[in-house]
């Protein structure tokens, strides 16, 4: 039986989903403030946690933040904001998937379904794959090194992963939906803006930096990596 973290400080949503997923069979433990649900998290190791983006205590990008240093535990972050920069500092500090307030119930046990079937570590850039290179550009999955000839890129974790797999991918034309899928680890049903937002912040921090064009858009497909100096 999997155990799930609910973290809301909302007493009506948190009654609500504890009442909902102890239906469906999960154990259920609840947090109403962000310190009190990463101390929870840590010492309870949870299978999944179901986290407010906005509580007391902690915000709920700092608990993602500070428990992707010690667990790879399966995070729904949940957000009244509907703006693409709250999804984004979300998922980039490791959330693995995030609703909108309100939602259906059907989707949210839908995404837990799917995030407790994705192993533990997967998504994960490391584990024996080889460095990439491609002209100046080298990327090294073991140590999350970016580097454009003698210089260092600083990249995020999402930002890394995102590049990589379009590397390795190089000069094959990659959706938008694929790039969800591979990179976030989930079948993503929502929309597909946060790869174009990731998108613009590799081709700032590499393109515009070093004077190169290393991804394409391909209209009304994706994108593809094509390094060109």
């Amino acid at each position: 039986m999997s155990r799930i973290l609910i973290i809301e400080d909302e007493k009506k949503i948190a009654r609500f989903l504890e009442l909902e997923l102890r239906h469906e069979g999960y154990e259920v433990e609840t947090a109403a403030d962000g310190r009190t649900g990463l101390e929870k998290a840590l010492s309870g190791d949870p299978d999944l946690l179901v986290l407010d983006l906005m509580l007391p205590g902690l915000s709920g990008i700092e608990v993602c933040r500070r428990l992707r240093h010690e667990s790879d535990v399966p995070i729904i972050m949940l957000t009244a904001k509907d703006d693409v920069s709250d999804k984004v500092m979300g998922l980039d500090m490791g959330a693995d998937d995030y609703m909108t307030k309100p939602f259906a119930i059907e989707e949210l046990l839908a995404r837990i379904r799917v995030a407790l079937r994705k192993p533990r570590g997967a998504g994960k850039s490391g584990g024996g794959k080889e460095v990439c290179r491609v002209g100046r550009l080298s990327v090294n999955p073991a140590s999350y090194e970016v580097r454009f000839g003698e210089e260092t890129v600083q990249l995020t974790r999402k930002e890394f992963d995102l590049l990589y797999y379009l590397m390795q991918n190089r000069d094959r034309a990659v959706t938008r939906d694929e790039l969800l899928d591979r990179i976030w680890g989930y079948e993503y049903t929502g929309d597909t803006n946060v790869v174009d937002v990731y998108i613009r912040y590799l081709r700032h921090k590499i393109d515009e930096r070093f004077g190169v064009r290393t991804i394409q858009t391909v209209r009304s497909v994706g994108y593809l990596f094509s390094y060109e100096e």
